[in-house]
């Protein structure tokens, strides 16, 4: 058993392969026998245990390898991207329109920007003050709270996906809503190149993931509520594996983001090298999710 922990299944030749199988049988058999004896609930818990690792090691065959999980950023991700495109388009249409909604109504109504954001922030724009100031001191802690946060964010906003997409819907208004908003103070208060040379950095990576994330959620409630001549169950079930799949792959983007939020953004580094860090980051994810091919694709 240690052997194969190591080596995995692939790690025992025919003959012990044949023995494992056998070993396995007796053990259950035996603990179907001992579970019926009150007094030998020690040796139950040991027997449970020993035949919950020959399962695993059985069932789920030889271990994971680091080109796995190489494959599946290399090859399979963009492909499911692309796959499911149309609702990661739908998501970011309707932060979109949040955003540009809110910005109107912030510019004709400059009280309504009170309201959403509280007077605490806007006596921060109305000084002409950045509130990320603080970062900069505590920036180790403050790049670990951010990727928390963006990834509680994401998973929330996939998550919303089995109310039917309602939640998804509210999580990308609300978040179209406070950028709107916000970028519609600080235009108003002379700030505009201070938010987005703090923005653009790390937005390019974080809010792309953002609208990852709500494109899985609508790809749930695609499964759900239009199965085609799929059963519901199933056509969820698929739906909710490429929706998986996408939330895993945005996992190395928000944390990139948030280092970059982190330690760069708020940083004094000229805004034109900024600008420029973000139309690197942004092209290279572009190339990455639309040109990466699959083998299957090669094929074809």
């Amino acid at each position: 058993m240690d052997r194969s922990n190591k080596g995995g299944i692939s790690a025992l030749d025919h003959r012990e392969l044949q023995e494992l199988g056998l070993l396995y049988r007796q053990t259950a058999s035996d603990l179907a026998t001992v579970r019926e004896d009150v007094t030998s609930n020690q040796l139950s818990f040991y027997l449970n245990q020993l035949l919950g690792r020959a399962h695993n090691l059985i069932y789920m065959g030889h271990k994971q390898k680091i080109s796995g999980l190489f494959r599946f950023y290399s090859q399979t991700y963009p492909q499911v991207f692309r796959e499911t495109f149309r609702q990661t388009l739908l998501a970011f249409l309707i932060f979109l329109a949040a955003g540009v909604a809110s910005w109107a109504v912030t510019i004709h109504d400059p009280a309504f920007a009170h309201r959403l954001l509280g007077p605490q922030m806007m006596d921060t724009i109305e000084k002409r003050e950045m509130w990320t100031e603080s970062i900069v001191t505590i920036k180790p802690l403050a790049a670990s709270g951010i990727m928390t946060n963006n990834l509680s964010v994401s998973f929330a906003t996939f998550a919303f996906g089995i109310t039917a997409g309602i939640g998804t819907v509210w999580m990308m208004v609300v978040n179209g809503l406070l950028i709107g908003v916000i970028g519609a103070a600080t235009w108003q208060a002379g700030m505009a190149l201070q938010l987005w040379s703090f923005v653009a950095p790390h937005g390019v990576l974080e809010l792309p993931a953002i609208f990852i994330a709500g494109g899985a959620g609508l790809e749930i409630a695609r499964g759900m509520l239009f199965p085609g001549l799929l059963p519901r169950r199933e056509s969820l079930a698929r739906a909710g594996g490429r929706a998986a799949r996408l939330v895993l792959g945005i996992v190395p983007m928000l944390v990139v983001a948030g280092v970059i939020e982190g330690f760069v953004s708020p940083s004094g580094i000229a805004k034109p090298l900024k600008f420029l860090l973000a139309a690197v980051l942004l092209a290279a994810l572009v190339t990455y999710l639309a040109l990466a091919r699959s083998p299957h694709e090669e094929s074809v």
